[in-house]
């Protein structure tokens, strides 16, 4: 392995195996989102009660969370070339079975198989990047990278909603499989043969403690609602979830091969990155969790036009994550970060300024000044992270990131979710009070037409406090944001002069 990534590095032949590496990836990471717009069709075509469809996303996401971990071990165990063309064509034959699926019992069991592989493909890609892009170029490729990461949630709700508007909800599964083979086959020629070096034991109690303690916490974090934050089940998820998470640490600091390298934690450039990832992954997922809402519900447009709308942020991501990651060649992680993170909270704060009657071009425009500060930020920030951990903690750094990602997103959605449904009570009750016909013209007029002449007073009434809701959400992400700046201001500046991840393997 080692000469063929010297090769690579030494000939420049490292970039059509990066762009293979990443087309896998992207396809994998684009499901977390494309399916979201379907839940309404999946849901008469299977049969599904509402509550019930939800478990098509929610298993999804539990099973993410439990698979990651285990991403490190099968590569030290199976190596990284032949875990990458698995999982692949796992979720390539996944994808398949989802397509295929009769009723929503083998729906969600096909979509628990299909995570699998698709929360391994992250990690093991941003593993495999470290291994065979020459030092000096890892700005770049994490540039590259994070294309995937990034562009390809924000492109989920278009293709999505073309594809179930004008074709077929089952296309969005289907439409893996050309991607699945010719990935595959052009990974089997292409990408190095990164065997495995060791033979680790699989460390069965911290699987056990780790998989419960991320399964039980997403489950509290997607149900809250549901189930009410207060009620026995939620508290029992949450406190087991906790219990099984510091068992988890307890056993991975005795046993002789950890599940998960703890010692990532010691280096704080690193723990640095992690809490700014999580900042950006909370924005950015409810960004692309209630925009499409208020243009779907206030709005009243179609998932496809809604789409359409969030594309041009989408597209600018694809350009300034390269140039953000040649950034980071040049000048460091800090400056690309603190400016990055700067321009996120000045769009997060103009999107806080939504309204029922917003014209189209002013939210395209805000939320294309947001994605500009996500594109400039985002590679540099995991970069750097990533680039302070020694070699042998690559893989475990790279997991960890995509635990963070997969569990931030989660618990602010949840959160985020909780606020609105509590906000929109509140402010039905106090703006509902003061609809009185006796104070209002306008009302008493409308009441003398009946229920014809108080529908719509009342239905802009509630386009209203949805939208309100939606902007306090956004009010909060830039507070978040602005937060993010102290901890972008800590990180290193100044061109890098070595990336002891990269070097140590050069060795």
């Amino acid at each position: 392995m080692g000469s063929a990534s010297r090769t690579a590095g030494r000939s420049g032949g490292w970039l059509l195996p990066l762009i293979v590496l990443i087309t896998g990836m992207f396809m994998s990471v684009l499901d977390t989102s494309i399916v979201n717009v379907a839940i309404p069709h999946m849901q008469n075509s299977l049969g599904a009660s509402a509550d019930d469809i939800k478990w098509v996303v929610t298993g999804y996401a539990l099973a993410l969370g439990v698979v990651v971990p285990l991403t490190g071990w099968f590569s030290d165990r199976f190596g990284m070339t032949r875990i990458y063309l698995i999982s692949l064509l796992g979720f390539t034959v996944a994808s398949v079975l989802c397509g295929m699926a009769w009723d929503l019992t083998s729906m969600i069991g096909f979509r628990i198989l299909q995570a699998i592989p698709g929360g391994v493909l992250p990690v093991i890609t941003m593993t495999m990047l470290y291994r065979i892009v020459p030092r000096e170029k890892i700005g770049t490729a994490m540039g590259m990278y994070g294309l995937g990461v990034t562009f390809a949630p924000s492109l989920g709700p278009t293709l999505g909603g073309y594809l179930v508007e004008y074709w077929d909800w089952r296309l969005i599964f289907y439409i893996n499989v050309p991607v699945g083979v010719l990935g595959a086959i052009a990974a089997a020629v292409v990408l190095p043969r990164i065997r495995p070096t060791s033979w680790p034991r699989f460390d069965f109690w911290g699987f056990i403690t780790i998989a419960y303690g991320l399964f039980a916490l997403l489950l509290a974090m997607d149900k809250g609602q549901d189930w009410h934050w207060t009620s026995y089940p939620i508290l029992i998820l949450l406190v087991s979830s906790a219990l099984s998470l510091a068992l988890f640490v307890v056993i991975e600091l005795e046993v002789e091969s950890p599940l998960l390298d703890l010692r990532v934690f010691s280096v704080w450039p690193y723990v640095n990155s992690l809490l700014l990832l999580g900042i950006l992954m909370v924005g950015l997922f409810s960004t692309l969790y209630y925009i499409p809402q208020f243009l779907q519900g206030p709005q009243g447009m179609q998932a496809f036009d809604a789409g359409l709308v969030m594309m041009p942020a989408a597209l600018v991501m694809t350009v300034l994550m390269p140039i953000a990651g040649r950034l980071y060649d040049w000048i460091g992680p800090r400056w690309p970060a603190v400016i990055g993170i700067a321009v996120t909270a000045y769009g997060s704060y103009l999107t806080a300024h939504i309204t029922a009657d917003l014209p189209r071009s002013d939210l395209i425009l805000w939320t294309l000044i947001r994605n500009v500060g996500v594109g400039l930020c985002m590679m540099p920030i995991m970069t750097a992270g990533l680039a302070a951990l020694p070699a042998a903690q690559i893989s475990a750094g790279s997991a960890m990131n995509n635990v963070v990602r997969q569990v931030s997103s989660s618990i602010g959605l949840a959160v985020f979710g909780g606020s609105i449904l509590a906000q929109q009570a509140q402010l039905l009750t106090d703006w509902g009070a003061r609809m009185n016909p006796n104070n209002s013209p306008e009302l008493a007029a409308a009441a003398h037409q009946g229920a014809s002449g108080l529908l719509p007073i009342y239905q802009r009434l509630g386009q209203n406090i949805t939208t309100t809701s939606y902007a306090n959400v956004f009010l909060a992400v830039t507070f978040m944001c602005v937060l993010g700046l102290v901890l972008a201001l800590l990180l290193r500046s100044g061109k890098p002069v070595s990336l002891r991840a990269v070097e140590d393997v050069r060795r």
